[in-house]
């Protein structure tokens, strides 16, 4: 069967989803209202510099002032000032400080960079530390290495020189101090009032205003322009060596020597021609950043990052796609502007969706959503997984269900654990699933079958573009790994939590209510002022007291020597209750 891409765009939302031999593998959602601005570039203003937190706030026209770290500061020499690597060497670009003291965001919206090889050093480990952007998936922006303007603006003709990248241990990541000279202070680097060119890395969240960086980069189909780089990086997952010596020398050819730019696994055995349309795009569209950041004034969008369609077909390999099926007009035209852009020869896979039924229920995609927001999935067998999505952390359980075998016990599970395992991996892509994830399978005792299981599951989350690291199933039958947070869940974008339960997942039973209830009915023992008490709760514990609890309600009445009126409020939480007295003495549970 093909691989299809399924578009399905409103004016309220666009929705994108993959599809691999008939089965829904990944699923993106935008909503208009709540398009994210990661990877957006802006003309901001510094309002205030915090020296105890070594960080800065920066007015770039939202609500809230957005967040720029010490170690994402880059002061250009074409200002006449040393930049912050020189002052302060930094191994990891991307990150900052709120990674460092609690688990990543599970917005996820940021691009978070990986690197692979082995260490050396001079240009080539340079090459190495820098990122393949061939990971970031739709809905983020690569947040690499860039060029930022401080307040004064550069002058023409005045080459930059980028400063020399030193080469660390990944144990040493993040903030890595030079030996030689002391770390640099946010109040040298930045002053209240500057005016500086910035890159949004990851969206708002609730009260914390967007996270910034002064290192841009401008992604492409083929391409990763870096602007404060000079030097040129080949994906490592290109492995001909004789491919990236082509790539890398053709690029150094037609590149101008003030910018760096990093070449895609997209870009494996591309014609020069194609790769020279797409380096002159981003080249354009920085050209642009730079002439308007002159004359712009603070706070301004400079450059704002596609939409979720068409950051969807310029990051994901569309090279296995065999068709992209969209049901709006409009998009289609954009699709095809686009690809005319990146890839022309892509243009004859695209098609328009004439039917009268909805698009994502004609590919059964709508079901797929459906299943993948319920807590049991059942399996083809019989047999089903439970998965429980907390903040950072995922269980999922393996159970028999209604399966029996046919042969033996041992054969029996390793049955259903092989099926769960390819079940599994397929809902955590598709559900977008990040952080910790905890997998209880069935306990097997025979180790080949556990080792077959663990091969079989290794083997499906290849498929994953996601970063992901496994353990070893344990002799308890569970596999611990971690899987990189790329985006936001599907329940956390489709769902919210319960505001019945809070969040919480469950209610108080109806006895429990009850019994509360005459833990504060008791209370008013003694209470001579109060003749008669009313007592105001949910229908369903009114019925549970006249029937099932009349007994205990007759023997508080006579402890507190009060008669009490039991009244049913249909608008009242299953959990709350009122008391009140004649006197208006009144307490709430």
């Amino acid at each position: 069967m093909s691989n299809e891409m399924i578009i399905n765009a409103t004016d309220q939302e666009s929705r994108v989803a993959l599809v691999e031999k008939g089965t829904v593998s990944e699923l993106y959602i935008e909503r208009i209202r709540d398009k994210g601005i990661v990877g957006n570039v802006y003309k901001g203003k510094v309002v205030r510099v915090l020296p105890g937190m070594q960080a800065a706030f920066v007015d770039i026209g939202l609500e809230k002032a957005a967040f720029l770290y010490a170690g994402d500061v880059y002061i250009s020499e074409k200002t006449g000032q040393l930049s912050a690597e020189q002052l302060h060497e930094i191994d990891d670009l991307e990150e900052g400080p709120e990674e460092d003291a609690v688990p990543a965001s599970p917005e996820g919206s940021e691009a978070e960079l990986r690197e692979e090889g082995t260490k050396t050093s001079g240009p080539e480990a340079l090459e190495k530390e820098l990122p393949s952007f061939d990971e970031a998936l739709p809905g983020e922006a690569p947040s690499g290495a860039a060029l930022s303007v401080s307040e004064q603006m550069p002058k023409e003709g005045v080459p930059a020189s980028p400063a020399p990248q030193k080469e660390y241990p990944r144990e040493h990541r993040r903030f890595r101090v030079s030996r030689y000279m002391p770390p640099p202070n946010i109040a040298d680097l930045l002053k209240e009032g500057q005016e500086i060119l910035v890159q949004v890395t990851k969206n708002p969240i609730g009260t914390k205003g967007a996270r910034l960086t002064m290192h841009l980069s401008i992604p492409g189909r083929n391409l990763v322009l870096m602007p404060s780089f000079g030097h040129v990086g080949v994906s490592r997952r290109i492995g001909s060596d004789k491919e990236r010596r082509r790539l890398k020398d053709f690029i150094q050819s037609v590149c101008p020597p003030d910018v760096g730019v990093i070449v895609r696994t997209a870009c494996e055995d591309k014609k020069p021609r194609v790769i020279k349309a797409d380096l002159d795009y981003l080249l354009k569209i920085w050209r642009e950043i730079e002439k308007d950041m002159l004359h712009a004034p603070a706070p301004y969008l400079l450059h704002e990052e596609l939409d979720i369609v068409l950051r969807t077909l310029r990051d994901m390999f569309i090279d296995d796609i065999d068709r992209i099926v969209v049901d709006s007009k409009k998009e289609h035209k954009q699709i095809l502007r686009f690809l005319e852009i990146f890839n022309p020869a892509f243009k004859r896979v695209v098609k328009f969706y004439k039917g009268r039924e909805p698009i994502f229920d004609t590919y059964g995609i709508e079901t797929e959503i459906n299943r993948a927001m319920g807590r049991r999935v059942w399996l083809k067998s019989g047999g089903y997984i439970i998965v429980d999505q907390a903040e950072a952390l995922t269980v999922v359980d393996v159970n028999t269900g209604r399966y029996v075998g046919k042969k033996n016990f041992e054969d029996t599970i390793l049955k259903i654990n092989l099926e769960a395992a390819r079940e599994i991996a397929y809902q955590l892509r598709l559900r977008n699933c990040g952080g910790i994830i905890i997998i209880d399978f069935i306990d097997m005792e025979r180790s080949y079958h556990r080792e077959k299981v663990y091969r079989t599951f290794e083997e499906v989350l290849r498929k994953d573009r996601a970063k992901n690291s496994i353990l070893k199933i344990s002799e308890l039958g569970l596999i611990e790994m971690t899987r990189k947070r790329t985006r936001e869940s599907l329940i956390q974008t489709l769902c919210a939590p319960c505001f019945y339960c809070e969040g919480k997942g469950y209610l108080k039973n109806k006895l429990s209510i009850c019994y509360e209830i005459f833990r504060e009915l008791a209370k008013f023992e003694g209470d001579v002022a109060a003749k008669e008490m009313h007592l105001f709760v949910h229908p369903e514990i009114a019925k549970t007291l006249k029937e099932e609890e009349m007994e205990g309600l007759l023997k508080i009445e006579k402890m507190v020597n009060k008669k009490i009126t039991v009244e049913a409020v249909p608008d009242f939480h299953i959990e709350q209750f009122e008391i009140k007295s004649w006197v208006e003495e009144t307490k709430t549970g």
